[in-house]
C-alpha cells in the first residue's frame, strides 16, 4: 500500500483518482492547488504524488520546484494539453511520468505500480555493498559511475532527472545493442504495452542536451528505437 497526494483544483478528478487508488489499496491525500500541495509536503511524507499542471495558487511546475527542495518522492504530472513544452518542462523540473488528459484510471494506477516497483528497485540496489561500476569513453571525456549515479562531461559534473539517468544508464549498460522502443519503455518506465513514445523521445532529447558534444553516442534507429553506440 503507497500513501498517495492527488492535487488538482477539479474534485471530480480527484475523487476518480481517489477511488481507483482506494481500489488498489492505497491511502489517499487531497489538495487543490498547488500551495497546498507544498504545504502538505513540507509537514508529511507520502510515497508518489499525481498532480495536475494548471491550478491556482501555484501550478504544477512551480509546485514541483518547491517540493523538489525537500523531497524526492516520484511526481507524475497530469495536464489537458500534450505538447512537447510541457513535457519536457516537467521532466526537467523533475517529474517521474507526464500523463495527458482525459486518462485512464486504470492505466494511471499501472504508471503508479511501475514507478513504484522502480523506487524499491532502486533502493535495493543502494542498499548492497559492491564496488562502483564505473565507464569511461573518449579517453574519460565522458564519464559513468553507475553506482553512486554520476555522470561527468569534460570534467564537470552533469545533472539530470531521475529518469534521464534511468535511460541514460540503461542505454550504457547495453552499449552497441539496438533497443526497440518497447523494449526501452518496459526496462527503464516499467510500462508495457500502453507506454508511450512521446515521453522516450522527450527524454532522448533532454539526454543528448545533457550530454553535449558525446550526443552522437546515442544513435536513433529509424522505426525501431535507439542505440548507445561505441566506437
Amino acid at each position: 500500500m503507497y500513501h498517495i497526494l492527488v492535487v488538482d483544483d477539479e474534485t471530480r478528478i480527484r475523487s476518480i483518482i481517489k477511488k481507483y487508488a482506494e481500489f488498489d489499496g492505497h491511502e489517499v491525500t487531497e489538495a487543490s492547488d498547488g500551495m497546498e500541495a507544498v504545504l502538505l509536503c513540507r509537514k508529511n511524507t507520502y510515497d508518489l504524488i499525481i498532480m495536475d499542471i494548471m491550478m491556482p495558487e501555484l501550478d504544477g511546475f512551480s509546485a514541483c520546484r518547491e517540493i523538489r527542495k525537500i523531497a524526492d518522492t516520484p511526481i507524475i504530472m497530469l495536464s489537458a494539453r500534450g505538447e512537447e513544452y510541457d513535457r519536457i518542462n516537467g521532466f526537467e523540473v523533475g517529474i517521474d511520468d507526464y500523463v495527458t488528459k482525459p486518462f485512464s484510471p486504470k492505466e494511471l494506477m499501472l504508471r503508479v505500480d511501475a514507478i513504484m516497483k522502480r523506487v524499491k528497485a532502486s533502493a535495493t540496489q543502494k542498499s548492497a555493498v559492491s564496488p562502483n561500476v564505473i565507464v569511461e569513453l573518449d579517453n574519460g571525456g565522458l564519464r559513468a559511475d553507475l553506482t553512486a549515479r554520476l555522470v561527468f562531461v569534460d570534467g564537470e559534473r552533469v545533472e539530470m532527472s531521475p529518469k534521464e539517468y534511468d535511460l541514460f544508464f540503461y542505454l550504457l549498460s547495453n552499449r552497441n545493442i539496438a533497443l526497440s522502443r518497447e523494449k526501452l519503455l518496459c526496462e527503464v518506465w516499467g510500462y508495457d504495452f500502453y507506454g508511450d513514445a512521446r515521453t522516450l523521445d522527450t527524454h532522448i532529447k533532454l539526454l543528448r542536451k545533457s550530454l553535449g558534444r558525446y550526443s552522437h553516442y546515442i544513435v536513433t534507429l529509424r522505426g525501431v528505437g535507439y542505440r548507445f553506440e561505441e566506437a
